[in-house]
Order: C-alpha cells, then structure tokens, then sequence
C-alpha cells in the first residue's frame, strides 16, 4: 500500500524580490552557456585532434560529458523556478533528478581516481604506460565508474521515496537534494541517513586513497627528477587534474559526509550550487587554461577550419 500522500514538492523562493530573480537568472543562464559551451569545446577538440588521442584526454573528454549531464539535471529547473509561478516539481521527477544528481557524481568521483591512476603509470611507469593504459583498460575503468554511478545510488533513492510524505511538500533548496527531501518524510529517517553515509564513504574513500597513493608515488618520482624543468613539466600535467579533485571532493565531501547534528541549510544549499553549477563551470577553464596541449589542440583545429 503507497502511504504516500504528496504527489508533487514544491521549491520555496529565496527571494521576495522580482529583481533579485531575474539579476539570478541571467547570471545562471550564463553559467549554463558558457559551462555548455566550455566543456562541449574541450570534447570537440580532444576528439578532433589526433595528438589528444590519449588516456588522459579520452577520460578528458568523459569528465567534460558528465559535467554537462550534471548541470543540465538541475540548472534548467532552477532558471524555470526563477521565473515561474509554478516553483512544483512532480513526486516522480524529483526522485528522478536526486537519483541522476547522486548517479552522475559518484561516477565523477570514479572517473577522477581513473584519471589519477593514468598520470601515475604515465609519471612513474611511462615504461608500461601502453600496455597498463591500452584502450580496453580505459574502457574497462570508464565502464566500471559508470556501473558503479548506476548501482549505489539505486538504493538510497528507491528507499528515500518509498517512506511516506504526508506533511510540508515545501523543499527549502534549490533542488531535489538528498538531505532536504529526507527532512520531510513522515517517518524516522535514521537508518536511511546512516545507510547515506556509508555509501558517501564508500563512494568518496576508495577514490581517495587511489587519488592519494598515486599522487604520492608521483609527488616522489617528481621528486627525485635533476632538473627543475622537469619537474615543473612533469607536475603541469597534473596540476589540472589535482584542481578539480580539490573543488568537487571538498565541496561535495562538506556536503554529504558531515554529521546530522552540524546541519546547516545555508551552507549546504551553498555547497550543492557549488558542485552542481560552479565546478563543471570551471572544468573547462581549468583544463584548457593551465594545459598546453588543449590550447595547442585548438590553435590546430583552427588553422584546419580557416585552411577549409
């Protein structure tokens, strides 16, 4: 039996003041665009460009893939709310989009730990790089990040969604969030948060200690290279890649791993829009920016238009 009596949630507004929303919007719909944009530039140029043609730009080209999924599940709702009358969103799309938001980022912490072993065999076994990071390995880890975003989330979701709703349909958020939705269910969410936990751990720890260990080992390698140049050649590679590990685990570690009673609304809406909006804004800044190849790829890649 559905003990379910809320068939549709409702954002509240952050504001009272028109101005205020449309200043937002534009504001947002820019993000949006240029987060789009950006990142659909560095897929474009690393597929186009045979020299890019490698681990680290094909994991490349699936981080900038996710960070446009992960806006787009919950940006375009935001901007329509910002707007709109109707600030509701329907029982079933609200599972739906907290299952993508929570789906999309555990692969993003999976794909990051991938990324993090290829520059490790690149730094410290460049000997075996081809062998350890053929295409089928690369595929093999893509496909296993992604059945992981699949799987883990599934049980937090389907369970979230089953207890019943019987009172305030009103989220304070600017979407479908797993902490604010869980505050307004009819029933002892105890276990369910204990059951979030664990899982944020599992999804946020084992990538960690890959990311920590082979940085370590090619904080060592780097290390122990004579010449300066080298070492500052060497660390570039990864500077990029360690930037975004910094921007998306903090916030996100912040957002889901803190205990209940050091809750705080403000600050937790602040981080979501963080990861949600501003990281995969960034990623396409940071990657193009402070990395030599994807500049070059696209100086290339224009020439050739201009050539045609």
């Amino acid at each position: 039996m559905n003990k379910t009596s809320i068939t549709h949630f409702i954002f509240l507004e952050f504001s009272s003041y028109l101005e205020v929303h449309i200043l937002t919007f534009v504001l947002l719909s820019a993000v949006y665009a240029v987060t789009v944009t950006g990142n659909c530039l560095i897929i474009i140029i690393t597929w186009a460009d045979m020299a890019l043609h490698t681990p680290m730009y094909f994991f490349l080209r699936i981080l900038s893939f996710l960070e446009i999924c992960y806006i787009s599940v919950t940006l375009p709702k935001m901007l329509h709310n910002l707007l709109s009358n109707d600030k509701s969103i329907s029982f079933g799309g609200c599972a739906a989009q907290m299952y993508f938001i929570l789906f999309l980022g555990t692969v993003e912490c999976f794909l990051l730990a991938s990324m993090s072993y290829d520059r490790y065999i690149a730094i410290c076994l460049p000997l075996h790089y081809t062998v350890l990071m053929s295409k089928g390995v690369c595929v093999y880890l893509t496909l296993a990040s992604w059945m992981g975003g699949i799987l883990i989330p599934l049980v937090n979701t389907t369970w979230a969604f089953s207890l019943p709703y019987c009172g305030s349909n009103k989220i304070n958020h600017f979407f479908c969030d797993f902490p604010p939705v869980l505050k307004l269910a009819c029933a002892d969410t105890s276990l369910n948060e204990m059951v979030m936990l664990v899982s944020s751990l599992v999804i946020t720890l084992i990538p960690f200690i890959v990311i920590l260990a082979s940085y370590t080992c090619i904080l060592g390698t780097i290390l122990r290279m004579p010449s300066a140049e080298n070492r500052h050649k060497v660390f570039s590679t990864c500077s990029s890649h360690l930037i975004m590990v910094t921007l998306f685990y903090g916030s996100a570690s912040f957002m889901y791993l803190h205990p209940k009673s050091s809750y705080s609304l403000e600050r937790d809406k602040f981080l979501s829009l963080f990861y949600t909006v501003i990281t995969p804004m960034l990623n396409p800044i940071i990657y193009s920016l402070r990395n030599t190849e994807v500049k070059k790829g696209l100086v290339r890649m224009l020439k050739r238009e201009i050539s045609f």
